[in-house]
């Protein structure tokens, strides 16, 4: 076991520090490390539960979602008098801004270990030719390219994520760089469930553009045109970006016959009822949603996409789609439809798959080995 350190974990939504970082903060707490949770307006129920896995929780002044230059010096000051007030040993950062920041003041306040964990390559490089989008991008690159010169190890999801940093020349040359899968999935808490029987379909995601949430839509409406019967569930919210879908575009779905659930605190119950789970996104470090489904057994069809394609073998425990083309997603869905044995078979696969590749304490276990904690 190594020396008891001090360790920040620091994200920018205060409930994916439990649901994506509750095995690892754990984990940490369990080997004797001093574990500081982070991340802005934590709620009093976020905070108690952290306290139940062994971390102190602490909120931390990340201005807003934007790379607003103002708004980041604002939250670069808050963190570095956290930092500085606290001195930890390792620091453990994940998405964007948290990465950023981190990486910057952990140079300044000379902590010993920096850890940028890629959970994704994020909206400014997700296609996309628009001017905001440009925009941020070129943001995005120049600051990355400041913050992973000054991390000690940066650990991606995918080779796609991996590759695309290295050919923008966003990691330095000769850094040390790893790879995980995903932030893995709890085997037991996602346990299988019976089958429905027959074709059903669910979509879990934010309603944007880039989670394919409009291809998701055209097919859905299309396959229940055809097949008025089969079930199609819809979970999620309505996004303040314009590249959500509309109130008017939710409605018409509803009234098409889409079983809309809102968002869902617990996702297992919606996930039993289907047979298939659908995921067409257009780029993901490793959706958390489609590991979720493919421990309780669920057959997958995910786009051919960085991130999305590593969690399908194709034809075996789910199919893979083309990105942003509604036709192959109707296609694949159909066949499900035609064919319902397929999704025991493949379901079946997929608890496979998450079990030899997705388990959070193999997970974990890896990433910590990087972080050397």
């Amino acid at each position: 076991m190594s020396t008891a350190r001090r360790v920040l974990v620091l994200g920018s939504y205060a409930p994916s520090l439990i649901v994506f970082r509750g095995p690892l903060i754990a984990k940490m707490a369990r080997r004797g490390h001093e574990v500081i949770a982070a991340a802005p307006s934590i709620s009093p129920d976020t905070a108690a539960t952290l306290e139940s896995l062994g971390a102190e929780p602490l909120d931390v002044p990340l201005v807003n979602a934007s790379l607003n230059p103002l708004a980041l010096l604002r939250s670069l000051k808050g963190l570095r008098a956290i930092i500085r007030a606290r001195r930890p040993d390792v620091i453990i950062a994940y998405t964007i801004k948290p990465v950023i920041l981190a990486a910057l003041v952990a140079r300044a306040e000379r902590v010993a270990r920096m850890v940028a964990l890629i959970t994704g390559a994020g909206y400014a490089f997700t296609g996309g030719r628009e001017l905001k989008r440009l925009v941020s991008r070129a943001a995005a690159s120049a600051l990355y390219r400041l913050a992973l010169a000054r991390s000690d190890v940066i650990i991606f999801q995918n080779p796609d994520d991996e590759a695309l940093f290295r050919s923008l020349r966003l990691v330095p040359r000769g850094r040390q760089t790893a790879r995980v899968n995903g932030s893995g999935i709890d085997l037991d808490h996602f346990a299988p469930a019976p089958l429905p029987s027959g074709a059903s379909f669910l979509m879990i995601a934010r309603l944007l553009k880039d989670k394919g949430i409009r291809e998701f839509a055209d097919a859905a409406k299309r396959l229940k045109a055809q097949h008025p019967n089969v079930p199609i569930a819809l979970v999620g919210y309505l996004d303040p970006s314009p590249d959500s879908l509309t109130q008017a575009e939710l409605d018409e779905l509803v009234q098409c016959g889409i079983d809309f659930k809102g968002q869902l605190a617990d996702v297992r119950p919606a996930i039993a009822q289907c047979s298939v789970y659908v995921l067409p996104s257009y780029r993901e470090g490793t959706p958390r949603s489609v590991l979720e489904a493919m421990a309780m057994g669920r057959a997958i069809i995910t786009t051919d996409a960085p991130g999305c394609r590593e969690t399908v073998r194709d034809g075996v425990n789910g199919l893979l789609v083309r990105p942003r083309d509604a036709d192959s997603l109707r296609e694949a869905m159909l066949r499900f439809v035609e064919q319902p044995e397929l999704a025991r078979r493949m379901g079946a696969e997929s608890r496979k798959l998450a079990e030899q590749k997705f388990d959070v304490h193999q997970v974990n276990a890896e990433l910590l080995g990087h972080a050397g904690l």
